[in-house]
C-alpha cells in the first residue's frame, strides 16, 4: 500500500512538471523571475514528517493557494492529507489546514529563499483535533519565469488553547515538503 501511494504521488508530480516545461521560453525582456505584488500562487507537492525523536513518521500530499501582498510578502492557505501506518497499529489518515505568512528574499531572481510562520488545525484518525503552529524555511527555484520547484522544512507544535501554545513547543514535530508551484 505504501509503495503504491508513493508511486502515484511521484507520477502525479512528474506529470505536473511536464506541464511546466510546456510553457513558452522567456524572452530577454521577460526574464524577470517570480511573482510581483498582487500575483497569486498555486503549489502541489508531497511531504512527510517525524516527531522530534524521529521514531514516528508520516507521508502525504499537500497543496496551497496564496497571494503576494508585495514582491516579498506572501499569505497562503495550505492543505495536507497524510497517511501513516505505524508498526503494531492500523493505518490512519489525517489532515492539516493552515494559514501561513512567508517573507521571500531576492525578489526577481531565480532562487527565492523564504522564512515564515503558520497556524491552523490538525484533524483525522488517530489524532486529537487540535490547533497547530509552525516556523518554516525553504527555497523556490524558478525553472520558468512563473514556474518553480520548492523545498520546505518546518517545526510544528500542537496546542488546545492559546495559553498552552508556548508550553508545547518542545513536543513538536518536523515536517518537510517538496513540489512544484505556479505564479499567475
Amino acid at each position: 500500500m505504501k509503495t503504491h501511494t508513493i508511486l502515484k504521488t511521484g507520477l502525479l508530480l512528474a506529470a505536473i512538471a511536464g506541464a511546466a516545461w510546456a510553457q513558452p521560453a522567456p524572452t530577454e525582456a521577460s526574464a524577470d523571475w517570480g511573482p510581483r505584488t498582487g500575483d497569486r500562487e498555486f503549489t502541489l507537492g508531497g511531504g512527510g514528517g517525524s516527531n522530534k525523536d524521529f521514531d514516528s513518521s508520516f507521508a502525504g500530499v499537500n497543496g496551497s493557494y496564496g497571494q503576494f501582498l508585495t514582491d516579498a510578502w506572501e499569505v497562503s492557505l495550505r492543505q495536507a492529507i497524510n497517511y501513516t501506518n505505524p508498526r503494531g497499529a492500523d493505518s490512519m489518515w489525517n489532515g492539516a489546514t493552515r494559514v501561513a505568512g512567508d517573507y521571500h528574499f531576492l525578489p526577481g531572481s531565480r532562487l527565492r529563499p523564504f522564512v515564515g510562520a503558520n497556524i491552523g488545525g490538525v484533524y483525522g484518525e488517530g489524532v486529537q483535533d487540535t490547533w497547530a503552529a509552525g516556523l518554516e524555511a525553504g527555497a523556490k527555484f524558478y525553472v520558468k519565469p512563473k514556474t518553480f520547484v520548492f523545498a520546505m522544512a518546518e517545526y510544528e507544535w500542537f496546542f488546545k488553547s492559546a495559553s498552552k501554545a508556548d508550553n508545547n513547543f518542545n513536543d513538536g514535530q518536523y515536517i518537510w515538503s517538496t513540489g512544484i508551484g505556479f505564479n499567475f
